[in-house]
């Protein structure tokens, strides 16, 4: 038994253009973010990479969340959008939509991460006595921020995990996973690639957010994430939208997997 959390496809208000309301940048993969892959040497780090940029000859960590919000990066902006709340829950989720002015959508997916550690800023808030631990949903969070706009950007800044974004065709039917294809909503989840092959089905057995009512369903492992670790773990993805949002946000459920393998699959890896 494990942990099973739930994520969305966020829609924000912004444009393509800086302006009076929107003012928060999304960037995309900046110019000078070096990814180094060392699967070929060590094959046993075959889903880690580091992150980083040269200094001289040297590869040196990129920088962490609370300098890129002050502007140090060099890094192409997609769009602005309103809320840097509901910027850092976009980075958070992996993907999303801005509404733009004209009636149109900028639809944006995951390109890159700075190599940082992701950071719970629900946990920090608990820790410090802000909020009860039932309130550290995403929505509490939140409201925290709206209630507390001074301490908002020390808070986002404990965070150092910072994601930087692609444009994608409006036209696909989902946000792209980590396998390139679309997710469909309440039958794809995310997990942890060293312990389950990415592209297995699994069988989901929790409860719905917040309550005893049974959530079994057949689903598909076609993402990862920053937070999800570990053998029997599990993010779930509600589709697009405030409704989804609404579920996702508040869902933090005990649950039980079952990955569905041929009998052939090869279980352990010949030493």
């Amino acid at each position: 038994e494990g942990l099973v959390t739930g994520y969305y496809e966020p829609l924000l208000r912004g444009d393509r253009v800086r302006g009076p309301r929107a003012k928060y940048p999304v960037y995309g993969v900046p110019a000078d973010l070096v990814t180094v892959d060392l699967a070929g040497v060590y094959p046993e780090l075959k889903n880690m990479r580091l992150r980083g940029k040269l200094a001289g000859k040297k590869l040196v960590p990129y920088p962490a969340r609370r300098d890129i919000d002050a502007g140090n990066v060099a890094a192409p902006v997609l769009g602005w959008v309103e809320d840097p709340v509901e910027l850092f829950f976009l980075q958070i989720q992996g993907s999303g939509r801005i509404a733009l002015p004209d009636g149109g959508h900028l639809r944006l997916g995951y390109a890159d991460q700075n190599g940082h550690p992701y950071k719970s800023v629900g946990k920090l808030l608990v820790e410090r006595g802000e909020l009860k631990l039932e309130q550290a949903s995403m929505q509490g969070i939140k409201r925290w921020g709206a209630a507390n706009p001074d301490k908002l950007p020390g808070l986002l800044a404990e965070n150092p995990s910072y994601v930087f974004f692609r444009v994608l065709p409006n036209d696909l039917p989902g946000p792209l996973g980590a396998l390139g294809v679309p997710l469909a909503g309440e039958r794809a989840v995310a997990i942890d690639p060293r312990f389950v092959p990415l592209g297995a089905p699994l069988f989901l057995s929790t409860t719905r957010p917040n309550s005893d009512v049974p959530l079994q369903r057949l689903v598909m492992a076609q993402d990862t994430g920053g937070a999800i670790r570990g053998g029997v773990r599990a993010d779930y993805f509600w589709g697009f939208g405030p409704a989804a949002g609404e579920e996702a946000g508040k869902m933090k459920q005990r649950g039980r997997v079952w990955v569905l393998l041929p009998r052939e699959f090869p279980l352990m890896r010949d030493e």
